[in-house]
């Protein structure tokens, strides 16, 4: 608020484009053009601007959480897929690294991220998604990572092979059976887990799970603040280069 008063989040804009435009373009950069929108607050908005997406609504928005959100499109999860939150700015070459990543699961990872907390008092760096890498691998993704400690921050960008995509599956479903709609690791209930949760738990199971590193060029935008930082950092940095 007051950008998502009367419209979805990912309207809101950065350098003239709201900010699904500026995913779009660094999806369509690197020739991927099938698009799945999940959503659930203000989706009508959504589907009529893109009536060439695929929708799947999550009715329950309120209730739930990414990782739920997400698996509204598992039936799209056969093979190779990326998701990504739809509150953050990236670029193309971040997206396009992961592209290239041979991984069965890849992160995009923000290696320059506490540059950018140093102008967050909204949204401390005890909430960010931290990772410990080593080897080429994320060892650990959690919030209470202490700083010093984190390798980056997960830019909310994911790739996931053919392989991968049938292990994210597999974990989910036998992490909701074991939860039994109860709680899942640092969630109240299963259906209010976060996206690294499921990652942490993969980990911690033997799931490979690489990284792909961008030195900055990842904001998400959380609060007003962010908002505002994004309009002066993104547009000053990455407007003309995407123009």
């Amino acid at each position: 608020m007051p950008a998502t008063a009367h419209t979805p989040k990912c309207f809101a804009e950065v350098g003239g484009r709201s900010i699904l435009a500026w995913t779009l373009e660094a999806f369509r950069r690197n020739g991927i053009d099938r698009i799945c929108f999940i959503g659930g607050y203000q989706i009508d908005k959504v589907c009529e601007r893109h009536p060439d997406f695929s929708f799947r609504h999550n009715a329950g928005w309120q209730n739930n959480n990414i990782l739920a959100s997400l698996f509204h499109a598992e039936d799209l999860m056969a093979g190779p897929f990326f998701c990504c939150y739809s509150d953050i700015l990236f670029t193309p070459e971040g997206l396009r690294d992961l592209l290239a990543s041979r991984g069965e699961v890849s992160l995009l990872v923000d290696t320059g991220w506490l540059a950018r907390y140093e102008h967050r008092q909204e949204h401390p760096s005890s909430d960010a998604e931290k990772v410990i890498a080593a080897n080429g691998r994320v060892k650990r993704i959690h919030r209470a990572i202490a700083d010093a400690d984190a390798h980056g921050e997960f830019a909310g960008v994911a790739k996931f092979s053919a392989e991968g995509a049938a292990k994210l599956r597999e974990h989910y479903h036998r992490c909701r059976q074991a939860s039994d709609g109860g709680p899942f690791r640092e969630a109240r209930s299963f259906g209010e887990a976060y996206l690294i949760h499921l990652l942490q738990e993969m980990i911690e199971a033997g799931v490979a799970i690489s990284h792909v590193d961008t030195p900055g060029g990842y904001i998400e935008i959380d609060t007003q603040e962010d908002f505002e930082y994004a309009r002066r950092y993104w547009e000053s940095k990455h407007l003309k280069q995407t123009s």
